[in-house]
């Protein structure tokens, strides 16, 4: 029977190098989520850091799991993958937080399913998972300068820090990146892109 639970994973690179790098958005999300409702992370099998809590919202309370992998991006989906069968959480309780690159820096996109855009984490939870059908909130970086050394740029950039304006607005950003998570569980897909992916 599948659980009432559901799983938010946020997704980054393990490691004092990555930490407040573009392609740990997802792990900066989900550090607001769990100060947000005190989550503490443990490890689940050397796969993520993992822990639960409960949210409150408009009277209704949902239980979640929020994890941050521990696997490198690129195997994002063996982490996912193992604490959804541990845990019986289905596809269509999963929302996943991850850095976007086709997204001007500061738009978010929430959708479910569809291209992985070329990103390896969602590739690899969709190959784990064995399907795209589950929710995701993606957070724009924006993208590297075009040229003859385009896959060096994208991996240098991707790895990079953030610029002093950009830095000012992280807070606000990652704090409706949280917003969207939550709002994907407690007023379902549609009402969120409605909100979000217009802006």
């Amino acid at each position: 029977m599948a659980s009432d639970f559901w799983l938010i994973a946020g997704l980054g690179n393990p490691g004092k190098k990555y930490e407040g790098t573009r392609h740990n958005m997802g792990f900066m999300v989900a550090d607001v989520l769990a100060e947000r409702w005190t989550v503490n992370f443990a490890d689940h099998k050397g796969l993520a850091m993992l822990g639960k809590s409960t949210m409150n919202l408009d009277g209704r309370t949902v239980k979640f799991f929020l994890a941050k992998p521990l696997t490198y991006m690129n195997e994002s989906g063996n982490a996912v993958a193992s604490i959804a069968a541990y845990y019986q959480i289905e596809p269509d309780h999963i929302v996943v937080i991850h850095d976007d690159m086709d997204l001007e820096f500061g738009r978010i996109k929430v959708k479910v399913g569809g291209s992985t855009g070329g990103h390896n984490g969602i590739k690899s939870i969709d190959r784990s998972l064995g399907t795209p059908k589950y929710a995701r909130v993606r957070m724009g970086v924006g993208h590297a300068k075009r040229g003859p050394n385009a896959h060096d740029n994208t991996v240098n950039w991707v790895l990079g820090g953030f610029g002093p304006d950009q830095r000012k607005q992280l807070p606000d950003f990652l704090a409706d990146g949280a917003d969207a998570a939550e709002d994907i569980i407690f007023k379902g897909l549609a009402k969120t892109q409605e909100q979000f992916n217009g802006r």
